[in-house]
């Protein structure tokens, strides 16, 4: 009896110490896994920009040097400058002319609401538009001219032609124009932000709060989204027509329709369908429904309800509201999170106008046939 105790106690302690070897067998091979994988990510991230890429892999190095090309580009281009110039000495004497005149509407506005910073970029003291209503006008003008000649200049100076010849995937050039695009856009709002916090700051000697500080940033990533959807359209007229002029007038004539044309037309419909003044209030109720979903169909008014959502907390509706909505609405500043909600239709849409320029642009010069001009 003795003997078959004894027995089972080494079978027991055999199989303990396989159950333990084999956890710390799986235990090196996952600790091995994860070196492999943290190797291959810092591979990735540091490789040699100057190492021959194999096969498989996309060659970062062409892609970077035609990012950093494109920058350059722009920087250096008079166009830019010149645009670069107006748009902050618009938005920078808005801003001036309020605090200087209207200073007192401003601590009034911000005693009742607790966002002095956010009424800089809202508020005006009627001699100029406010911030975001320059932003709003110029700011496609701005991505029409970085993109109207992306690739239709390159191909008229003989230069498309010699970069395909290299190794180097077709997307490869159109993506750069797009990356560096956005790059200058940002740089330009994040900046004129920044200034319009500098000089708030200087003003009242007091800190923007967090709340301020991050629906300001939200406006600006907005704002590039925005701009960003008229640099694409400019590239898409850029890559299906082959003069730089009839991309330009084409990107202008677009942001003119939306901007003064598609307006009248709209009013114009409206009107036809205009309840008389003893309608019923779902009457009354769905004519606004109908003249608020005609004017969605512009970028401009997508960007306007965007903006007064997130740069006036006390918005609670961007479209009419019943009666039975209202009922029991307590007047108060929503936070940023809710404001994000509320906007989050007209931004899905204005990010989606903004991929299918480039998507169209994209499969458009895949499949363009590019010849030298010899």
């Amino acid at each position: 009896m003795d003997w078959t105790i004894f027995i089972i106690n080494i079978f027991k302690k055999v199989k303990h110490m396989k159950n333990k070897v084999l956890r710390i067998s799986i235990s090196k091979l996952n600790e091995l896994k994860f070196r492999d994988r943290i190797t291959q990510l810092h591979t990735l991230v540091f490789r040699d920009d100057n190492a021959e890429t194999s096969k498989g892999n996309f060659p970062w190095a062409p892609f970077k040097a035609m990012v950093q090309k494109e920058i350059s580009d722009h920087f250096r281009n008079w166009r830019f400058i010149i645009l670069f110039v107006i748009i902050s000495l618009a938005c920078m004497g808005t801003l001036f002319a309020t605090m200087a005149n209207g200073m007192k509407v401003l601590v009034a506005d911000s005693a009742e609401n607790s966002f002095f910073f956010l009424n800089l970029f809202t508020k005006s003291d009627g001699t100029l538009p406010p911030f975001f209503g320059f932003v709003g006008f110029l700011g496609p003008l701005f991505g029409i001219s970085l993109g109207f000649d992306a690739i239709s200049s390159e191909q008229q100076r003989g230069t498309l032609s010699r970069v395909m010849a290299q190794p180097v995937p077709r997307d490869s050039i159109l993506n750069a124009k797009f990356l560096a695009g956005i790059i200058v856009i940002s740089v330009m709002f994040f900046t004129l932000s920044f200034l319009v916090l500098g000089s708030g700051l200087i003003a009242v000697g007091i800190p923007p709060t967090a709340e301020e500080f991050m629906r300001i940033m939200v406006y600006t990533v907005l704002s590039i989204v925005y701009v960003s959807f008229w640099l694409n359209l400019a590239i898409l007229f850029s890559v299906r027509f082959k003069q730089s002029a009839t991309s330009a007038l084409l990107g202008i004539a677009v942001w003119l329709f939306f901007t003064i044309f598609y307006p009248l037309i709209a009013n114009i419909f409206i009107k036809a369908y205009e309840p008389s003044k003893f309608a019923s209030p779902r009457a009354i109720y769905f004519y606004e429904k109908l003249k608020f979903y005609l004017l969605q169909i512009m970028p401009n008014e997508l960007f306007d309800g965007i903006t007064s959502a997130i740069l006036v907390p006390s918005v609670r509706s961007l479209g009419p509201l019943s009666m039975e909505q209202l009922q029991g609405a307590i007047p108060s500043s929503l936070p940023l999170g809710q404001s994000i909600m509320l906007v989050w239709p007209q931004f899905t849409g204005l990010l989606s106008l903004t991929l299918l320029c480039f998507l169209l642009s994209y499969i458009i010069f895949m499949k363009r046939e590019i010849r030298s001009r010899g």
